[in-house]
């Protein structure tokens, strides 16, 4: 598939401010509840989310054909997964909202912690529902792969929790415990992709060219092209990564969003009380710039089964 900027800004940046949310949130429902002056990097942090995700939000309009008509998307939400992933997001800022309205007005600690544990259900909401949007494609076998959806998780989770530190460090009981989920959470994502990588290297395409004309199981062969020049779905459908630059790009991407992040927490887990925030906005930025080289491999190696037939 042709890899589109505006897609990947948008699965990456939102990703990362629905993570950002849900630990915040999460926090804050399970947690002491911050008051509005105490709990000055909660509402930063919370404010930051909430940028991030508009950014993201705002970049995937510019795929869209016609963005004045997608408040039509919405009314879509019991079969479309992109509906879904639209009206969980507005939500999202709802219920964000209501975290910073309440711990500024509100002396009553529960009802902060309610619209805490909403918030981080929604998130992971939203980040499921993106990541449905392309599992279920069955045209795309390397997007129904089992792992899409827990891969596209555990980036929301890790790119959040890179920033959660920063911003909600001095009121956490135990630094180390960041530190420790951060490089536990690195670990398992780079499992997670050298996995994905490996099956969709092993079967690109459960069919071939026979199965697609029609004739399974017999042997056809291409002997002319069905178009004597590119169209839509030789541009979009039949982008081709050669497999040497994926290799370099996979490495690349797996020293950004895993290696390098989950070095710069060491500290925060060995040593918990130093000043190590700015080793992790080092490896928030890591981070980041690796999950946009692996998003745009994610779009770049997966085959769309139209072009069994060029």
């Amino acid at each position: 598939m042709n890899p589109a900027f505006s897609v990947i800004v948008f699965t990456t940046l939102s990703g990362t401010g629905f993570g950002l949310w849900f630990w915040l949130a999460l926090r804050i429902a399970v947690g002491d509840r911050p008051e509005w002056f105490d709990g000055l990097g909660w509402m930063l942090g919370l404010v930051v989310g909430a940028v991030l995700v508009a950014i993201g939000v705002t970049a995937s309009l510019w795929h869209l054909g016609k963005p004045a008509r997608v408040w039509r998307a919405f009314s879509q939400w019991r079969s479309s997964w992109m509906s879904r992933e639209g009206v969980f997001a507005v939500a999202c800022f709802a219920a964000a909202a209501a975290v910073m309205a309440l711990s500024w007005g509100s002396r009553h600690g529960l009802s902060v912690r309610a619209a805490g544990a909403l918030l981080a259900l929604l998130s992971v909401a939203a980040v499921y529902s993106t990541a449905m949007i392309y599992a279920s494609l069955k045209p795309i076998p390397a997007w129904r792969h089992r792992l899409v959806a827990p891969a596209y998780l555990l980036f929301a989770a890790l790119g959040g929790g890179l920033l959660f530190g920063p911003f909600a460090g001095t009121t956490i009981d135990d630094p180390s415990l960041v530190g420790a989920g951060i490089v536990i959470g690195a670990i398992a994502l780079w499992l997670v992709k050298r996995r994905y990588w490996r099956d969709i290297d092993r079967d690109p395409l459960p069919h071939d060219t026979a199965a697609a004309v029609g004739l399974p199981g017999r042997t056809v062969s291409t002997f002319e092209g069905p178009h004597t020049e590119s169209n839509y779905l030789t541009r979009e459908m039949g982008f081709v990564v050669a497999r040497k630059h994926a290799k370099t790009l996979r490495t690349i991407s797996v020293v950004l969003f895993a290696l390098i992040p989950a070095l710069c927490a060491l500290p925060v887990w060995l040593l918990p009380h130093g000043d190590v925030t700015v080793l992790l906005w080092v490896g928030a930025v890591s981070f980041q710039l690796g999950a946009l080289v692996e998003r745009w491999l994610f779009f770049a190696e997966a085959k769309h089964l139209v072009t069994l037939y060029y």
